[in-house]
């Protein structure tokens, strides 16, 4: 059998039901006829009473892409009247139609409901951004929907909850409320499927099951017309992408939708689009003191101000470490410098929120993240991603917009990037796990070359193999000024390089 029929690479039923399709040709393309007659004479033969055999359009059906209950029996039924009784390729077969339909049964179960989650216990900062956002979900105004989006670990869920919640106290209306997590960055599940949202909010509006249409676009249009006239709040936490999301959009006049995303979302017409950024300095330093507590952060605020900024100001990593601060009153505020710091931060939660964004992403642009490790994170351009991957400039665009895409990098001007130090932490962290020794200094040797001298390319490198922690050559030892072990200071400063 061809390499390219492969059932195993299929995670969704219609991905299966392409290669099936694929199977059909490669066994000579039988008519359905055919198929279905060798389907009865199968069946004949185990003895399964006529009753069952299927229809010439039952099998027909299984070659059509949509379908969201499909019979697994005649689907394994239709592929061993393709390939014959060939038990080690029905075996293959089988087991991918499990794990196909295990997928779309763990999609089709969703947290969706009639009422918003519990406000965060604590906001802080943005004003401006709440200011914004408020103007924009004022009644009357003809916007559809607005979406907040950032890094992971940036506030949008608290600050989405928190813009409803208002929303909700200042109008008193009893309008419907409904909310969902559509679970687009969720590393164990699935995203959603927006069939099985709609089915739940279509519930949740009065709509009885057997009014509830089996067609994604006829549930849309029903949930639309459900809507219309309600002013509704509806809030869409945590987008896969906008192809999730444009089922789930009633994009009536008078209905608000609140969406949260990791993603960039392009392509959704009318939705307006926000970007979240990290706290400013004095609202990442107000973070701290509202969850460590004044008496922690009072003896020495230059050094809470060098740890904010240490954490590039990313409210996740600093609600771990108020907490931390809180919980270990033991420590003092020179305990925290940069590796403990940063240590803690990826422990106790961004480490996880940062993986699942990058399990998302395409082979290329994990590789490039990783050896953007070897860089600083405040000076990347499209030359050097080219040639820390020894790729084409316009290859290395193409991964630097998907990671930009993805809000694991920040495009700062035309060609330039910048990488937020936590996602820099754990591109390091990475790299000696996902990259051979022998790459990572291949790589290094190609971007030494890209227009630096001598001294400052021995210092470059000593530098990154000191942060991974691999042999530095003795040579480099000499050159390099700064080759001697780091230290923590004893003056009392927080350690910040």
């Amino acid at each position: 059998m061809p390499q390219v029929l492969d059932p195993g690479k299929a995670r969704t039923i219609d991905e299966f039901i392409a290669e099936l399709r694929l199977l059909k040709a490669w066994a000579g393309n039988p008519s359905i006829t055919e198929i279905t007659r060798r389907i009865h004479r199968d069946w004949q033969r185990a003895g399964r009473p006529r009753g069952e055999w299927p229809a010439r359009s039952t099998v027909g059906n299984c070659f059509q892409r949509g379908r969201r209950r499909p019979n697994s029996d005649l689907l394994l039924a239709v592929v061993q009247a393709l390939v014959g009784a060939d038990e080690a390729i029905l075996s293959v077969w089988r087991q991918s139609l499990r794990a196909v339909l295990g997928e779309a049964e763990a999609a089709a179960r969703v947290s969706a409901y009639d009422r918003l989650p519990t406000a965060p216990s604590m906001f802080v900062g943005r004003t401006d951004l709440v200011a914004q956002a408020e103007d924009l979900l004022a009644g009357g105004r003809d916007v559809p929907a607005l979406a907040l989006e950032g890094m992971p670990g940036v506030g949008k869920t608290s600050l989405a909850l928190y813009l409803a919640h208002r929303l909700l106290a200042e109008e008193r209306t009893d309008a419907p409320v409904l909310f969902a997590n559509l679970r687009g960055s969720a590393s164990q599940v699935p995203p959603a499927d927006p069939a099985a949202v709609l089915e739940t909010f279509l519930r949740l509006l009065g709509t009885t099951g057997d009014r509830i249409p089996y067609d994604l676009d006829a549930r849309a249009a029903l949930y639309r017309q459900q809507l219309a006239g309600t002013g509704a709040l509806i809030v869409l936490d945590d987008a896969a992408d906008a192809e999730q999301l444009r089922p789930l959009l009633p994009g009536i006049r008078g209905c608000r939708t609140l969406i949260t995303s990791r993603c960039a979302l392009t392509g959704l017409g009318d939705t307006t689009r926000l970007s979240l950024q990290p706290l400013a300095l004095d609202d990442a330093v107000e973070l701290l003191r509202v969850t460590a507590g004044a008496d922690r952060i009072a003896p020495d605020i230059q050094a809470i101000k060098q740890i904010t900024d240490l954490l590039g100001h990313l409210p996740l990593a600093l609600s771990v470490i108020g907490r931390h601060m809180r919980n270990h009153p033991t420590w003092a505020l020179d305990d925290y410098y940069r590796e403990p710091l940063i240590s803690l931060a990826l422990e106790d939660g961004v480490r996880t929120a940062l993986s699942t964004s990058d399990a998302r992403l395409p082979k290329s642009a994990q590789r490039l993240l990783r050896l953007l490790a070897l860089h600083p994170p405040q000076k990347i351009d499209t030359a050097t991603a080219a040639a820390l991957l020894d790729e084409p400039r316009a290859a290395a665009e193409q991964h630097l917009a998907t990671l930009t895409a993805a809000h694991l990098i920040e495009r700062t001007t035309a060609g330039r990037f910048r990488l937020h130090p936590l996602v820099h932490a754990y591109a390091e962290e990475r790299i000696c796990i996902d990259e051979p020794a022998t790459r990572i200094r291949q790589a290094l040797g190609r971007l030494l070359e890209h227009g630096r001298s001598r001294d400052a390319a021995v210092r470059l490198e000593t530098r990154a193999l000191r942060t991974l922690r691999l042999p530095i050559p003795r040579q480099h030892a000499e050159a390099d000024e700064e080759s001697r072990p780091l230290q923590q200071p004893h003056s009392g400063r927080v350690l910040a390089a």
